[in-house]
Protein backbone atom coordinates (compact mmCIF):
# COMPACT_ATOMS: atom_id res chain seq x y z
CA UNK A 1 0.00 0.00 0.00
CA UNK A 2 2.63 2.37 0.87
CA UNK A 3 4.41 1.36 -2.32
CA UNK A 4 1.06 2.25 -4.08
CA UNK A 5 0.81 5.68 -2.25
CA UNK A 6 3.91 6.87 -3.32
CA UNK A 7 3.30 6.02 -6.80
CA UNK A 8 0.28 7.97 -7.28
CA UNK A 9 1.97 10.93 -5.20
CA UNK A 10 4.00 11.52 -8.67
CA UNK A 11 0.28 12.21 -10.79
CA UNK A 12 0.13 15.08 -7.75
CA UNK A 13 0.62 19.04 -8.64
CA UNK A 14 0.73 21.10 -5.58
CA UNK A 15 -1.88 24.01 -5.95
CA UNK A 16 -0.50 26.95 -3.88
CA UNK A 17 -3.62 29.75 -3.24
CA UNK A 18 -3.07 33.08 -0.92
CA UNK A 19 -6.12 33.57 0.37
CA UNK A 20 -7.93 37.02 -0.53
CA UNK A 21 -11.49 38.75 -0.38
CA UNK A 22 -13.14 39.42 -3.79
CA UNK A 23 -14.44 42.84 -4.50
CA UNK A 24 -17.49 44.25 -6.72
CA UNK A 25 -17.06 42.43 -10.23
CA UNK A 26 -14.43 42.80 -12.35
CA UNK A 27 -14.72 42.67 -16.30
CA UNK A 28 -12.83 39.21 -18.26
CA UNK A 29 -13.09 36.85 -15.36
CA UNK A 30 -12.42 33.28 -15.61
CA UNK A 31 -13.59 30.27 -13.64
CA UNK A 32 -11.71 27.89 -12.83
CA UNK A 33 -13.17 24.18 -11.02
CA UNK A 34 -9.80 23.10 -9.28
CA UNK A 35 -9.01 20.05 -8.52
CA UNK A 36 -9.12 19.69 -4.16
CA UNK A 37 -6.99 21.58 -1.65
CA UNK A 38 -7.40 19.01 1.02
CA UNK A 39 -6.76 20.18 4.58
CA UNK A 40 -6.31 16.62 6.47
CA UNK A 41 -8.66 13.59 5.00
CA UNK A 42 -12.05 15.44 5.31
CA UNK A 43 -12.10 19.19 5.42
CA UNK A 44 -11.05 20.76 1.95
CA UNK A 45 -10.66 25.02 1.17
CA UNK A 46 -12.88 24.48 -1.97
CA UNK A 47 -14.61 21.24 -2.00
CA UNK A 48 -17.70 20.25 0.15
CA UNK A 49 -19.66 17.09 -0.59
CA UNK A 50 -18.09 13.44 -1.51
CA UNK A 51 -15.14 12.17 -3.07
CA UNK A 52 -14.41 8.10 -3.84
CA UNK A 53 -10.56 7.51 -4.35
CA UNK A 54 -9.18 3.89 -6.57
CA UNK A 55 -7.18 2.88 -2.79
CA UNK A 56 -10.18 3.63 -0.54
CA UNK A 57 -12.11 1.64 -2.85
CA UNK A 58 -9.44 -1.29 -3.16
CA UNK A 59 -8.02 -0.30 -6.96
CA UNK A 60 -11.39 0.70 -8.42
CA UNK A 61 -11.31 2.74 -11.65
CA UNK A 62 -13.57 4.99 -12.27
CA UNK A 63 -15.06 5.47 -16.00
CA UNK A 64 -18.31 6.67 -15.23
CA UNK A 65 -20.09 9.07 -12.60
CA UNK A 66 -23.44 11.10 -12.60
CA UNK A 67 -25.85 13.12 -10.50
CA UNK A 68 -28.83 15.30 -10.21
CA UNK A 69 -29.55 18.24 -8.35
CA UNK A 70 -31.86 21.25 -8.45
CA UNK A 71 -30.25 24.59 -9.06
CA UNK A 72 -30.23 26.04 -5.56
CA UNK A 73 -31.15 29.59 -4.90
CA UNK A 74 -28.01 32.03 -4.58
CA UNK A 75 -27.75 35.20 -2.70
CA UNK A 76 -25.84 37.51 -1.09
CA UNK A 77 -23.35 36.61 2.25
CA UNK A 78 -21.83 39.81 2.53
CA UNK A 79 -23.23 42.83 1.08
CA UNK A 80 -21.55 44.58 -1.97
CA UNK A 81 -19.32 40.98 -2.87
CA UNK A 82 -18.49 39.19 -5.21
CA UNK A 83 -19.22 35.62 -4.72
CA UNK A 84 -19.49 32.24 -7.02
CA UNK A 85 -20.28 28.58 -6.01
CA UNK A 86 -20.64 25.47 -8.51
CA UNK A 87 -22.36 22.34 -7.85
CA UNK A 88 -20.80 19.40 -10.07
CA UNK A 89 -20.02 16.09 -10.84
CA UNK A 90 -16.58 14.25 -12.04
CA UNK A 91 -13.32 12.58 -12.37
CA UNK A 92 -10.49 13.12 -11.04
CA UNK A 93 -9.33 15.72 -8.96
CA UNK A 94 -9.98 13.91 -5.37
CA UNK A 95 -8.56 12.31 -2.71
CA UNK A 96 -6.93 9.01 -3.83
CA UNK A 97 -6.77 7.04 -0.50
CA UNK A 98 -9.30 7.33 2.79
CA UNK A 99 -7.03 9.67 4.47
CA UNK A 100 -5.75 12.01 1.63
CA UNK A 101 -2.48 11.55 1.61
CA UNK A 102 -2.61 11.55 -2.36
CA UNK A 103 -4.67 13.54 -4.45
CA UNK A 104 -5.15 13.51 -8.25
CA UNK A 105 -4.10 16.05 -10.99
CA UNK A 106 -6.41 15.36 -13.60
CA UNK A 107 -9.94 16.18 -13.78
CA UNK A 108 -12.91 15.97 -15.91
CA UNK A 109 -16.31 17.65 -14.62
CA UNK A 110 -19.18 19.41 -15.69
CA UNK A 111 -22.29 21.07 -13.85
CA UNK A 112 -24.22 24.53 -12.59
CA UNK A 113 -22.57 27.51 -11.52
CA UNK A 114 -24.66 29.87 -9.19
CA UNK A 115 -23.19 33.19 -8.03
CA UNK A 116 -23.89 36.95 -7.00
CA UNK A 117 -22.31 39.56 -8.37
CA UNK A 118 -23.52 43.25 -8.20
CA UNK A 119 -26.90 42.42 -6.05
CA UNK A 120 -27.51 39.68 -9.01
CA UNK A 121 -27.51 36.16 -9.00
CA UNK A 122 -26.52 34.84 -12.15
CA UNK A 123 -27.08 31.28 -12.79
CA UNK A 124 -25.39 29.27 -15.60
CA UNK A 125 -24.20 25.20 -16.79
CA UNK A 126 -20.81 24.56 -17.57
CA UNK A 127 -18.22 22.01 -18.13
CA UNK A 128 -14.44 21.89 -17.69
CA UNK A 129 -11.46 19.39 -18.49
CA UNK A 130 -8.01 21.03 -16.68
CA UNK A 131 -5.98 22.37 -16.88
CA UNK A 132 -8.46 24.49 -19.06
CA UNK A 133 -11.28 26.87 -17.71
CA UNK A 134 -14.95 26.44 -17.57
CA UNK A 135 -16.79 26.80 -20.45
CA UNK A 136 -20.08 28.01 -20.37
CA UNK A 137 -22.83 26.30 -22.30
CA UNK A 138 -24.33 29.06 -23.69
CA UNK A 139 -27.59 28.06 -25.37
CA UNK A 140 -28.87 26.43 -22.33
CA UNK A 141 -30.65 28.80 -19.80
CA UNK A 142 -30.28 28.02 -16.14
CA UNK A 143 -32.27 29.47 -13.19
CA UNK A 144 -32.74 28.66 -9.36
CA UNK A 145 -34.79 25.06 -8.93
CA UNK A 146 -34.22 24.30 -12.38
CA UNK A 147 -33.49 19.90 -11.51
CA UNK A 148 -30.33 19.02 -13.40
CA UNK A 149 -28.35 16.09 -14.54
CA UNK A 150 -25.03 15.50 -15.17
CA UNK A 151 -23.22 12.54 -16.50
CA UNK A 152 -19.70 11.52 -17.58
CA UNK A 153 -19.01 8.44 -19.56
CA UNK A 154 -15.95 7.16 -21.08
CA UNK A 155 -16.20 4.88 -23.77
CA UNK A 156 -16.17 1.49 -23.65
CA UNK A 157 -14.23 1.19 -27.06
CA UNK A 158 -12.46 4.09 -26.89
CA UNK A 159 -10.22 4.45 -23.87
CA UNK A 160 -10.00 8.43 -22.38
CA UNK A 161 -12.57 9.00 -24.87
CA UNK A 162 -15.39 11.03 -22.52
CA UNK A 163 -18.79 12.15 -23.44
CA UNK A 164 -20.53 14.88 -20.90
CA UNK A 165 -24.07 15.44 -20.92
CA UNK A 166 -25.61 18.11 -18.73
CA UNK A 167 -29.77 17.77 -19.08
CA UNK A 168 -32.23 20.88 -18.22
CA UNK A 169 -35.10 18.60 -17.02
CA UNK A 170 -37.28 21.27 -16.25
CA UNK A 171 -36.56 22.90 -19.70
CA UNK A 172 -36.07 20.01 -21.74
CA UNK A 173 -32.49 21.22 -22.55
CA UNK A 174 -29.49 18.85 -23.29
CA UNK A 175 -26.23 19.57 -24.07
CA UNK A 176 -23.70 16.69 -25.01
CA UNK A 177 -19.85 17.03 -25.58
CA UNK A 178 -17.82 13.99 -26.79
CA UNK A 179 -13.95 15.08 -26.05
CA UNK A 180 -10.52 13.34 -25.66
CA UNK A 181 -8.96 13.87 -22.29
CA UNK A 182 -6.36 11.32 -20.65
CA UNK A 183 -7.65 10.98 -17.26
CA UNK A 184 -5.86 8.57 -14.35
CA UNK A 185 -9.20 7.35 -13.42
CA UNK A 186 -8.45 7.81 -10.10
CA UNK A 187 -11.38 9.52 -8.13
CA UNK A 188 -14.96 9.86 -8.45
CA UNK A 189 -16.73 13.50 -6.74
CA UNK A 190 -20.12 14.80 -5.97
CA UNK A 191 -19.45 18.38 -5.07
CA UNK A 192 -20.27 22.03 -4.31
CA UNK A 193 -17.67 24.20 -4.71
CA UNK A 194 -16.04 27.65 -4.37
CA UNK A 195 -14.08 27.84 -7.57
CA UNK A 196 -11.05 30.16 -8.68
CA UNK A 197 -11.69 33.17 -10.04
CA UNK A 198 -9.07 34.74 -12.62
CA UNK A 199 -9.05 38.67 -12.73
CA UNK A 200 -7.68 42.09 -12.33
CA UNK A 201 -6.83 41.08 -8.57
CA UNK A 202 -5.02 37.62 -9.57
CA UNK A 203 -5.89 34.09 -8.63
CA UNK A 204 -8.32 33.47 -5.47
CA UNK A 205 -10.80 31.84 -4.24
CA UNK A 206 -14.30 33.15 -4.48
CA UNK A 207 -15.91 34.02 -1.39
CA UNK A 208 -19.62 31.90 -1.17
CA UNK A 209 -22.97 32.94 -1.32
CA UNK A 210 -25.99 32.00 1.18
CA UNK A 211 -26.92 28.95 -1.08
CA UNK A 212 -30.29 27.40 0.05
CA UNK A 213 -30.13 23.48 0.99
CA UNK A 214 -28.11 21.65 -2.08
CA UNK A 215 -29.89 18.26 -2.55
CA UNK A 216 -27.60 15.96 -4.76
CA UNK A 217 -29.41 12.93 -5.11
CA UNK A 218 -29.47 9.59 -8.10
CA UNK A 219 -25.48 9.68 -7.67
CA UNK A 220 -24.26 6.72 -9.70
CA UNK A 221 -20.45 5.51 -10.77
CA UNK A 222 -18.93 3.09 -12.67
CA UNK A 223 -23.20 2.70 -13.33
CA UNK A 224 -24.53 2.10 -10.53
CA UNK A 225 -25.58 3.36 -7.25
CA UNK A 226 -22.48 5.81 -5.41
CA UNK A 227 -22.75 3.78 -1.99
CA UNK A 228 -21.34 6.73 -0.30
CA UNK A 229 -20.44 6.39 3.06
CA UNK A 230 -20.00 8.50 5.84
CA UNK A 231 -15.95 8.79 5.69
CA UNK A 232 -16.19 10.10 2.22
CA UNK A 233 -17.38 13.09 3.33
CA UNK A 234 -15.45 16.72 2.58
CA UNK A 235 -16.60 19.87 4.54
CA UNK A 236 -15.70 22.95 3.09
CA UNK A 237 -13.45 25.25 5.40
CA UNK A 238 -11.69 28.63 5.33
CA UNK A 239 -8.36 28.88 5.66
CA UNK A 240 -8.73 29.52 9.66
CA UNK A 241 -10.61 25.94 9.35
CA UNK A 242 -14.38 27.98 10.50
CA UNK A 243 -17.27 25.80 8.11
CA UNK A 244 -18.26 27.03 5.08
CA UNK A 245 -20.29 24.01 4.05
CA UNK A 246 -21.33 20.91 5.57
CA UNK A 247 -22.76 17.38 3.65
CA UNK A 248 -25.01 15.78 5.47
CA UNK A 249 -24.68 11.88 6.12
CA UNK A 250 -25.11 9.41 2.95
CA UNK A 251 -29.00 9.34 1.89
CA UNK A 252 -31.12 6.56 -0.07
CA UNK A 253 -28.95 4.27 -0.03
CA UNK A 254 -25.60 6.35 -0.37
CA UNK A 255 -26.62 7.69 -3.99
CA UNK A 256 -27.66 10.96 -2.22
CA UNK A 257 -26.99 13.94 0.15
CA UNK A 258 -27.40 17.17 1.22
CA UNK A 259 -25.09 20.17 1.57
CA UNK A 260 -25.78 23.10 3.86
CA UNK A 261 -23.87 26.17 3.36
CA UNK A 262 -22.18 28.76 6.75
CA UNK A 263 -23.34 25.56 9.06
CA UNK A 264 -21.25 23.11 11.07
CA UNK A 265 -23.92 20.12 9.96
CA UNK A 266 -26.41 19.47 7.86
CA UNK A 267 -29.58 17.26 8.80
Amino acid sequence: MAAMIRRLALLATPLLLVPSQLGSATAQISHFHRPLIAVGANKSNNWSGYNQGTIEKSGTMFHQVSGDWAVPTATAHKRGEAEYSATWVGIGGGCVDALCLVTDSTLIQAGTEQDVNSGLAPYSAWWEIIPGPAVTISNMAVKAGDQMHVDITESPVNANLWTITVQNKSTGAIFKQTIPYSSTHLTAEWIEETPLVIDSTGNVLAALPNLSKVAITSADANGSGAGLISPEAIQLVDFNLNPLATPSAPLSGGTAFDVCTYSSSCT
